[in-house]
């Protein structure tokens, strides 16, 4: 499927141009303009820096079609030609680089792609569209956003959510399934004090450095030792900060912790756990002042609609083949698209695209290989994830275009 736009090059552009959650003006104004230019009705800025475009194209149901646009703070490390070099500044104030380390480059590319060829061919399909272009991601902040600034109320309720993730299975595949399908997502700031002094007398401190190891320790026994092996957690702490200099023992420490879980039951017990530990701990090493636990961000695990996945899957199996539909399970990455569909009422489908070079997988026969495969690839998040640019794009664009058309079709189908 071919549209009137170079998506390679926009992509590379993208890629080489990332931003971070709310700071997204660059891409939304690419977006803006060339959904303007395919004959979408658009409206920027909604919820914050998130771009809408709405094409009607006769009475019926209406699809809503979602891509995110924030990048990380990570450094690339690619080697690519196009390789990010862009810095920018984090909602704490620090310098940092950043990196389309997730793929929303992909995404954002593959909803263009699919804008251009479902208005270039309005012969097939019979509805409206809103294509929604969501900033913020990465904090779990921007569906809700776009939601609080009138997403439903300004441009109408849709009858379903359909979106796509890149992954590193093969280039070509698209991974589906139904129930969870994406983790939810809790994280955390745990702040411990201590009582700062000169590095050569640690006796008249209370360490912060210490008791936080201790607690990064312990906390790492939450899932294998209290989660049952029948459930479903993962507790990552992604960053221990504490000091500025060798010979001085700092007044406190930070921890920010990453928490993935499929039901509501499973997070209070882990919750629980992670309060009586950091306390716990706390006391044992005689802190001056109890610590905080400050909850950042939550968002709900994304739940693939039954009956919307069936609805959706011949579609994929005809355009792609039966072979190259693959039900990777749920998925402990997190997503807040289910926010968008859960707040409208409606069904949710969301798959993984494929984004690694087929070549890796040469030789792999079955799903276990394939499997084993994708876990010796870069991920996403990682400073060396890097999508082909095709088959990806192609299979991306063309997924878009069949589960609109699977959800708008014509009288005449």
């Amino acid at each position: 499927m071919s549209a009137p736009i170079d998506l390679a090059e926009i992509y590379r552009d993208l890629h080489s141009h990332p931003e971070l959650s709310l700071q997204e003006t660059r891409t939304a104004g690419i977006v803006a303009q060339q959904l303007d230019q395919f004959g979408y009705q658009v409206e920027k800025g909604v919820g914050g820096t998130g771009v809408v475009g709405v094409l009607q194209n006769g009475g019926g149901a209406t699809a809503l079609l979602r891509a995110d646009m924030d990048a990380l703070p990570v450094k690339e490390q690619t080697g690519l030609p196009y390789a990010s070099t862009a810095r920018g500044t984090d909602r704490d104030g620090h310098d940092v680089p950043v990196m389309h380390a997730c793929g929303h480059d992909v995404h954002v590319t593959c909803l263009l792609g699919a804008a251009a060829a479902l208005a270039e061919n309005t012969d097939a399909w019979q509805g409206s569209l809103i294509l929604v272009f969501q900033p913020a991601e990465e904090l779990g902040q921007g569906a809700r956003a776009m939601i609080d600034d009138g997403l439903f109320d300004r441009f109408g309720k849709p009858d379903v959510v359909l979106g796509q993730h890149v992954a590193p299975i093969p280039a070509g595949f698209v991974g589906l399934c139904f129930g969870p399908a994406f983790a939810a997502s809790d994280a955390l700031k745990i702040i411990m004090y201590g009582r700062g002094a000169h590095g050569s007398r640690p006796e008249v401190s209370v360490d912060p450095v210490v008791m936080a190891a201790a607690t990064v320790m312990r906390l790492h026994t939450v899932v294998s030792r209290e989660v049952p092996a029948t459930e479903t957690a993962v507790l990552t702490i992604g960053a221990l900060r504490a000091g500025t200099k060798e010979n001085i023992i700092p007044d406190d420490a930070e921890l920010l912790l990453s928490i993935r879980t499929f039901e509501p039951s499973v997070l209070a017990k882990v919750m629980a756990a992670i309060e009586r530990i950091v306390n716990a701990e706390a006391a044992a090493a005689g802190a001056p002042k109890s610590p905080e636990i400050i909850h950042m961000q939550s968002f709900p695990a994304v739940i693939n609609d039954a009956d919307g996945v069936a609805r959706t899957r011949p579609g994929f199996e005809a355009e792609f083949g039966a072979e190259r539909i693959v039900d990777p399970g749920p998925v402990t990455g997190s997503e807040d698209v289910g926010i968008l569909a859960r707040a409208a009422g409606v069904p949710c489908v969301y798959w993984l695209l494929g984004g690694a070079d087929p070549k890796e997988f040469a030789g792999a026969t079955d799903l276990a290989a394939i499997q084993k495969i994708v876990a010796s690839l870069p991920s996403n998040h990682s400073p060396l994830f890097a999508p082909v640019i095709e088959p990806t794009l192609q299979t991306g664009v063309a997924a878009l275009v069949r589960a609109a058309h699977t959800w708008l079709p014509t009288s005449s189908q």
